[in-house]
């Protein structure tokens, strides 16, 4: 078995750079001495467990890059073996609903929904609104700032973990000027703790190469056709070759995760305004594809915060949708949702902003060789 884990991780290491897209919905030059096609890396450290193999349970396999994420029919088999049918071309939109007053919204029909791309009505071909099995990659800032911190987030990252559903999938990324998967896929709460406990926080934070090669990873292994990335940082990023304006079209490029991100910007090591910098980047990195942003006041907050993350992926509504615009004409395109009930008054709906169509991508997933020194 170790041996053909390393056999498999030596593999991947070997696969070909990606290659950064061309064109971005919102462009800005990269900071000084940064280029946009140097790729982060995700090095695998305290003997992680084999990969999951890919070995599809439906026609196509979940998390595939261009499959949309996997709108399709979710059926639970004999032993608890979930499997997904689905149409490669279907655009996919994992959707909160929030009432006038923020509450979770979770009684609308398919018939309450209407699907706009670039301001073109689409018709709703698939929906569903059920607790299905996700996919979750929790990244944790393992920077010097963090040190006193991180008792209080990997019990929280727990805690979460647990308030999910018990079918999801999770692995553990430590990054700090590297990224670490000190945890593959998994369910058990125990190894999770393992991959948690691998704490040496020091060095800068490169966050934004961390989430372009997590995005990478869930899209080549991932079993679950539902995927979430979850980010607990303290500061802004500092030690990336990626910009957040290429983070961004990555995971975008991938139909990939919906990113959600928890700020502990309340301390004194940053000044004002790196911590609105901070900020401004969590946020987009949520409002871009669905997820949101949390910012909580102090350090006692954030389990009560990673709950709130729990219970809003296992309410989601899912839609997908045959785009009237070919995806052969490539391009980005804006997408908006929008929800009306009677007697609901306004509702707002939180989903990705936009998708490219059908991405190419290499499947490289940034890993090395186990055994690299944190």
């Amino acid at each position: 078995m170790l041996a053909a884990a390393a056999i498999l991780c030596f593999a991947i290491a070997a696969q070909p750079q990606t290659q950064p897209p061309q064109t971005q919905p919102q462009t800005s030059q990269p900071a000084s001495g940064t280029s946009a096609d140097q790729q982060p890396s995700l090095t695998v450290d305290h003997d992680p467990v084999p990969s999951p193999d890919a070995e599809t349970t439906g026609p196509v396999a979940p998390g595939a890059a261009g499959s949309g994420a996997g709108a399709g029919q979710v059926t639970k088999g004999a032993g608890g073996r979930f499997t997904l049918r689905q149409d490669v071309d279907e655009v996919v939109l994992n959707a909160t609903v929030l009432d006038s007053g923020g509450r979770l919204v979770q009684s609308l029909q398919k018939g309450d929904f209407q699907v706009f791309e670039d301001g073109v009505p689409q018709t709703i071909a698939a929906f569903r609104h059920e607790d299905v099995p996700v996919s979750i990659g929790i990244l944790i800032d393992n920077s010097g700032s963090m040190a006193d911190k991180r008792m209080a987030v990997n019990q929280a990252a727990i805690d979460m973990v647990k308030a999910s559903n018990p079918d999801d999938e999770t692995f553990i990324v430590n990054f700090s000027e590297e990224a670490y998967i000190d945890q593959d896929f998994t369910s058990d709460i125990g190894k999770l703790n393992q991959g948690l406990s691998h704490i040496d926080s020091k060095g800068g934070t490169a966050l934004y190469d961390a989430v372009v090669a997590s995005a990478d990873y869930m899209a080549k292994y991932a079993k679950r056709s539902k995927q979430v990335l979850l980010i607990i940082t303290d500061g802004e990023d500092n030690a990336s070759s990626a910009t957040l304006e290429y983070t961004i079209r990555r995971v975008q490029d991938l139909s990939g995760p919906v990113v959600y991100t928890i700020g502990l910007l309340f301390g004194d090591e940053d000044s004002p305004k790196t911590q609105r910098r901070a900020k401004r980047a969590l946020q987009d990195l949520s409002d871009q594809t669905g997820g949101i942003a949390y910012f909580p006041k102090r350090i006692q907050n954030v389990d009560e915060v990673a709950n709130e993350v729990a219970s809003d992926i296992r309410n989601q509504y899912t839609i997908g949708y045959h785009s009237t615009n070919p995806p052969s004409k490539g391009g980005y395109r804006e997408v908006h949702v929008e929800a009306k009930a009677k007697g609901m008054g306004r509702l707002t709906v939180r989903t990705r902003t936009g998708y490219f169509p059908r991405a190419e991508h290499s499947g490289k997933s940034g890993l090395v060789a186990p055994g690299s020194p944190h």
